[in-house]
């Protein structure tokens, strides 16, 4: 019996290159696993489905309207502004556009009119906005 022993030289900085790059393959491999697998014992909030556009919704204060705007996308609310301002009703009332960037950063954060957060000095002028947010996306939910 002839035994002819073969020697196998490996470079320590060789294999701890290999084991990283291994290690690095594993983690990308795993992350795109979970990234790209659907949830299964996750619930989907309910989104709502609108038609892309922009609604408005009229509001009368004495003999004046302005019109409060609606921006969606199919799945989003973009924003909310107001329109047709006329300087003598932001003189009239000055909690107006205030009240509107507060509404329209929650709306927009939180996808929905619900459980919407106002102060006590304007919750009348707030609550006749969210009314006509409200008007405006009735309009642009897709039926």
């Amino acid at each position: 019996m002839s035994a002819k022993t073969k020697i196998v030289v490996l470079h320590m900085k060789e294999m701890i290159y290999t084991l990283i790059f291994a290690g690095l393959g594993i983690l990308l491999i795993l992350l795109l696993i979970f990234m790209f697998l659907p949830r299964q014992g996750s619930e989907t909030a309910a989104t709502m489905n609108y038609v892309a556009g922009v609604y408005t919704s009229t509001i009368q204060f004495n003999d004046s309207t302005i019109d409060v705007q609606v921006v969606v996308d199919e799945e989003r609310i973009n924003n909310v502004s107001l329109v047709n301002l006329d300087e003598t009703v932001a003189t009239m009332y000055p909690l107006m556009e205030p009240a509107v960037e507060n509404l329209a950063d929650q709306i927009i954060t939180k996808q929905s009119t619900e459980n919407i957060a106002y102060s006590e000095d304007n919750q009348y002028t707030s609550m006749v906005i969210l009314n006509a947010v409200n008007d405006a996306l009735e309009k642009a939910t897709a039926k």
